[in-house]
This record gives structure tokens, sequence and C-alpha cells, in this order.
């Protein structure tokens, strides 16, 4: 989608007026999805974080009290100015009040500001930058799946908890590969873990062997993949033609069920990762796989997709309680007593809008171990929401310094 063509999908939830103690909102409750639909994280996100937010409102009209609620989505193709331009639009001339997904942390950052700016919510439930929780926190917005520190630091807990404490980095040379390796190398530490060294790669990189030779005479025992797209899939798939696996573990920093779907599990197997959803992971969740199936053509949903919906139904039953969308109050609300949420279980949202629940150790399991499609992980452990993220005390966000 270029700038300005954007899809709108309109849910009537009763009549067109609300009201909750004596508060009105006169016009429609507008939430925006914005997402990469074309783009390298289009299997992650895009049309099916379109299907998710659609099944959240389905949910809510049957709670509403009279709620109108109208969905929009764009595409931003990983560009901020671009991405900042369509919620500008929104905000000037749909009356969006809200605006959920924003994988890219370039554009979620971009994006969260004008929120902030408007007094409107920025749900960051795709965004991986955990600077949206630290020095660009704001009384606005909620990350909600995960974050770079969630998961550097909890693969690295997690594994070396398991006797895995010698890590070799493939590192993708931007951001997101550095805050990757630095939480996983510091968590490490605290665990008598170590790094036995690293490979800086450009984005792009298509040839891995001189990187992974070096990983094999580190003597390592995890090849740690600080990237994503398609140089992860790249890396592993070379890996594994290298032989390092399963001589080696590989430890995918950043990677969803769409990346594993791609490789093939006979490529994958073995591979750990960190999840805060799967949807084969208990009944809940696979009542909500089998409703996203039902309109995404067979497939099922990643924790991205599952993010869009948690986060989407979380902010309308604010708006409901709150009769407001002025976004510091609505935030406000959704921060007032833990969520009971059918697929991350119970979520406390912090003062520097990091939700916080449990996330899961997986194994991507064996050709021969699995029963149906997209069953493709086995638990391993559960890391419990209160080790999983960054402590809000070392977050840097200037809202929880004021408060002290």
């Amino acid at each position: 989608m270029k700038l300005g063509r954007m899809v709108r999908f309109a849910v009537a939830l009763a009549c067109a007026g609300f009201s909750t103690e004596g508060r009105a909102l006169d016009q429609p409750v507008r939430i925006g999805v914005l997402s990469d639909m074309s783009g390298p994280f289009s299997d992650q996100v895009g049309a099916g974080s379109v299907a998710a937010a659609r099944l959240a409102l389905d949910d809510f009209a049957r709670e509403s009290g009279g709620l109108k609620v109208e969905l929009l989505a764009a595409d931003h193709q990983n560009k901020p100015d671009i991405g900042l331009g369509i919620a500008r639009r929104w905000l000037d001339q749909e009356n969006v009040s809200a605006i959920v997904d924003l994988p890219n942390s370039g554009v979620a950052l971009a994006v969260a500001n004008l929120m902030r700016e408007r007094n409107r919510v920025a749900l960051a439930s795709s965004a991986m930058t955990s600077d949206l929780t630290g020095k660009f926190c704001a009384p606005t917005t909620v990350q909600w799946v995960s974050d770079t520190w969630a998961q550097g630091s909890a693969t690295a807990r997690a594994l070396a908890e398991r006797g895995s404490r010698q890590w070799y980095f493939l590192t993708v040379d931007y951001a997101l590969g550095h805050a990757l390796e630095r939480d996983a190398t510091r968590a490490l530490g605290e665990m008598n873990g170590r790094s036995t060294g690293g490979s800086r790669l450009p984005l792009g990189t298509s040839d891995f062997s001189s990187a992974l030779l070096t990983a094999q005479s580190s003597g390592a025992q995890v090849l740690a993949l600080a990237n994503t797209g398609a140089d992860m899939i790249n890396a592993i798939k070379q890996a594994g033609e290298f032989g390092l696996t399963p001589k080696m573990k590989a430890a995918a920093l950043f990677i969803q069920l769409s990346d594993v779907h791609s490789l093939g599990l006979a490529t994958a197997q073995g591979l750990q990762l960190v999840s805060a959803f799967y949807w084969d992971r208990d009944e809940a969740t696979r009542a909500f796989g089998d409703r996203f199936a039902a309109v995404m053509n067979g497939r099922r949903p990643t924790e991205d997709h599952a993010g869009v919906y948690s986060a989407t139904l979380a902010y309308l039953r604010a708006v409901r309680a709150t009769g407001t969308v002025e976004g510091d109050r609505v935030v406000a609300t959704m921060r007032t007593e833990p969520i009971e949420d059918p697929l991350f279980g119970t979520v406390t949202i912090r003062p520097d809008g990091r939700a916080v629940h449990d996330m899961y150790l997986y194994e991507v399991k064996a050709p021969s171990e699995s029963q149906r499609p997209y069953d493709y992980y086995k638990h391993v452990a559960k890391i419990a929401g209160d080790q999983a993220f960054r402590p809000m005390k070392e977050s840097g966000c200037a809202m929880i310094e004021k408060s002290n």
C-alpha cells in the first residue's frame, strides 16, 4: 500500500453513541493497524495483524455496551517518514485514537512520540526496541509482547541455567543486533557464562561461511543469532550445512513462528528460542489459533499477531471503563489492575509502559515429532515475567525517575 492508500473496516457495536458514568463518546473509536504489509516482516505481522485486530473487535462486540469501533489499516513500508505521515493523516483526518502493531523500531519510536504529543495511544505490540519503555517512554505508550532486552536476556538466562554458558554471536551490524548481543552478554556474565567471540555482519549478508568457521573453532556451546529475517534464515541454513548444529545449540534471539515455517523443521530442528506466545500452548491459545487459521487460510498466528489481538482488546475495555479516548487516562486505566488475558496469561502494565507477562523457552521439534501443520515447538521452561523483562528501575524512563 502506498501512503494514503488505506483500508477501513467498520464494526458497529450497538448504537452510534456510548456513555459510561455520565461521560459520552459521540464519535466512533477508531483504531489504526500500522504494519509491514509487503516487506520483510509481512509474514510476522501484515495481513495477520489486521485479522487479529478484527478478531479483537468481534470479541469486544459482546461486551461493548454500545461503543462503536472502526478499524483502519495501512503499510508503513518500514520507512519512518511514511509511517509518521500515515499516523498524522489518521489523527488529523480520521480521528484515530490508537495505533497498534508498529513493527520496525524506527517507525514505532516516531509514531509513539506523535501519539504522546496528541495524547492518543500507541500500542506497540510488535516493536522490539526497549527504548520505548526506556529513554523514550511516554504515558501514552504500551509495549505488549517483547523487546530486545527480554529476547537477549531471557534467552541467555534460560540456556545458561541449563549449562550452555559459552556463546558465540552472529550479530547484524545495526542497533537491533547490538542491543540483542549486549543484553544477552550481560545476562551471561550474571550467570557465570561468557561470550567466546562474535562476528558483526552487515544487513543483507548472504555468505556466513567465514563467521561460522570462526564460531566452530571458538569452543562455544551456543551459536547465538542476534539477527532476524532473511539474514537469520540464511545463517541457520548454512550452520546446518557446515555441520555446526547439533554440535552447537543454535539460539535465535529474534525469531517467530512464520520464520520457522519458512525454514522447515528439517533445517530448524533443535533451535532454541524464547517466545511470549505459542498457539499450541494450551486450550485458550489453541482456540485463538483455530479462529485465526479460519480467516488466514490455515496459517497459525505469530506472537505479534497475538499481541495485536490482546493489546487491542485491552485498550477497548479501558476506553469503555474510562469513557474517553484521552491517551494518558486510557493507559492509566489499563495499568489499574492485572489483566487476565487468554493468550498471554496475567499481564501487568507498568508505569513505564512495559506489559509484563510470562515468557517461554522452546525448542523446535524434529520432523518426526510434529503431528500436524504448525506443530513446531516443544516446551522447555517457563520464564516468570519479573525475570523476563528489564527491571523498571534500570529502564532509564524519566517518568519513573520523576516519580521517585
